[in-house]
């Protein structure tokens, strides 16, 4: 018999205006989804093709959404990161965990160096200073940010960068919209006659999110306190005070099965509506981006490679609106891909954290601790510090692989985002891995009254199987 997943007990969920307070994990998360897609990517393929490929950007918004959300149910439901669900998944031990786990190290490094270079691109075009000393300033602030702060700290400034952003992105892309008669034929699917698929296909690999940014979501819920947090083998130390109290309570009373399954959903209702607004509000600024470089770098025939786009687009809003139009899209580019190197490092910070306490959970009683374990206990031995607790773990990989490994990134190449393409091909490889695997997770292990209803589940599927499909073109079009 297959075994399920279920948490002991469920906190009554807010209700009514208080519901707005837990809407904050949507908002941490429309900051890691923006940043190469909105900057690097949209304007590129607005360049190409205008509002041609409009319908793709919606359709893939709809996946997002589908696939945050399920992730998050596993974790609301199960009380277990889905990580933690794979490693449940029969076969080798943590085969599923591995897979992930050693390709993501590089890719954090290389897609936190790709996106600080881009900052410092733009800041180094029009302030005093080069490239590599803003990029540089970018990753060592918000290291220090991610390190020292903890998750409701995170958790506000992203609504005021997200809040900022918005603002920003939508009154830069109203001043040169060109009204709805030209976009609208976009909703329409078409392809274009002249398609490029090395413009094109980044893109859509990195609209909202890449494949840990899916995964994200999930964390920061069950971070925040929804349906109670994570309860598994190791505590989350970050949960709120408020949350935790919570949890408490209702693990002290008597609650028949039908109430857990009622908090359960209504636990899950709350997730849906965060998890909408996350993907309207970066589909948002993704489409803001989108009208920028139709209406400004088409009309020049540009078509700007790397750091240059986010230097390109700056230059030509100051040629319409002056020194005011120069600091409008510096600063949406600085919130967007600042923040986004923000909520990137603590997302990959939590899920490193949380897969190396998998991965080294077997080895805690056997006669030899292997490598890994090993070495950690061996800073504790001559630090004293505690190297088996989930924070000071995501600290300490947020502090190496995103932060100095990053750093050394930005010091020997020229042009760092020119090895985004190793984090895109990882990406594009594991995309469709974690959604499907995750579709399988719940379907395994959730208890039947839990589990995606049938939309939810063709949706996944669908899903799936369109980045698959993505993958497939896009290591043909690498090899070829």
């Amino acid at each position: 018999m297959t075994r399920k997943m279920f948490r002991e007990k469920f906190p009554f969920a807010p209700e009514g205006l208080a519901r707005i307070r837990w809407y904050g994990p949507g908002l941490l998360w429309m900051l890691s989804a923006v940043g190469t897609g909105s900057i690097l990517f949209t304007p590129r393929v607005a360049a190409a093709y205008q509002y041609e490929l409009l319908w793709l950007l919606i359709l893939v918004v709809f996946f997002m959404w589908v696939m945050i959300r399920e992730m998050a149910r596993f974790s609301i439901v199960s009380g277990c990161t889905m990580l933690e669900g794979m490693h449940t998944l029969p076969g080798p031990r943590n085969w599923a965990v591995w897979l992930i786990f050693v390709p993501q190290l590089l890719a954090a490094s290389v897609g936190i160096a790709g996106l600080s270079a881009v900052v410092g691109s733009a800041a180094g075009t029009f302030l005093p200073g080069g490239m590599t000393v803003y990029a540089l300033a970018t990753v060592g602030l918000c290291t220090l940010l991610t390190t020292t702060g903890r998750y409701l700290f995170i958790e506000k400034v992203s609504r005021v960068l997200a809040g900022a952003l918005l603002v920003i992105t939508v009154v830069a892309a109203a001043l040169v919209f060109p009204g709805l008669s030209e976009v609208s034929p976009g909703l329409a699917a078409s392809w274009p006659s002249d398609a490029d698929l090395y413009v094109i296909m980044p893109w859509v690999g990195t609209i909202l999110a890449g494949s840990m940014g899916i995964v994200w979501f999930g964390y920061w819920t069950a971070t925040r306190g929804y349906g109670g947090g994570l309860e598994g083998h190791e505590k989350d130390d970050e949960i709120p005070a408020e949350a935790e109290a919570e949890d408490r309570k209702a693990k002290t009373e008597f609650q028949p099965p039908e109430l857990d399954i009622y908090r359960a959903r209504a636990w899950i209702r709350i997730m849906t509506r965060t998890a909408l607004l996350g993907v309207v509000a970066g589909a948002t600024v993704i489409c803001s981006f989108l009208v920028l470089g139709a209406e400004l770098l088409a009309p020049e025939g540009l078509m700007p490679e790397g750091t240059n786009v986010a230097s390109d687009l700056t230059r030509l809003y100051a040629d319409i609106w002056g020194t005011t139009g120069t600091w409008l899209m510096l600063a949406a580019i600085f919130i967007a891909l600042g923040g986004s190197v923000l909520a990137n490092q603590d997302g990959w910070g939590r899920s490193f954290a949380d897969m190396t306490l998998i991965l080294i959970r077997h080895r805690r009683h056997a006669d030899t601790p292997g490598f890994m374990l090993g070495s950690l206990r061996w800073l504790e031995a001559r630090t004293g510090w505690q190297t088996l607790e989930r924070i000071f773990l995501k600290r300490l990989f947020i502090v190496v692989i995103t932060g100095l490994v990053p750093a050394l990134i930005i010091l020997l190449f020229r042009d760092p985002v020119e090895v985004m393409s190793v984090s895109g091909i990882i990406a594009a490889a594991h995309t469709p891995f974690i959604v499907l695997t995750a579709l399988l997770v719940n379907q395994l292990r959730l208890p039947a009254a839990l589990k995606p209803g049938w939309l939810a589940t063709i949706s996944m599927g669908l899903a799936g199987l369109f980045y698959l499909g993505f993958g497939v073109v896009y290591f043909a079009r690498f090899i070829g």
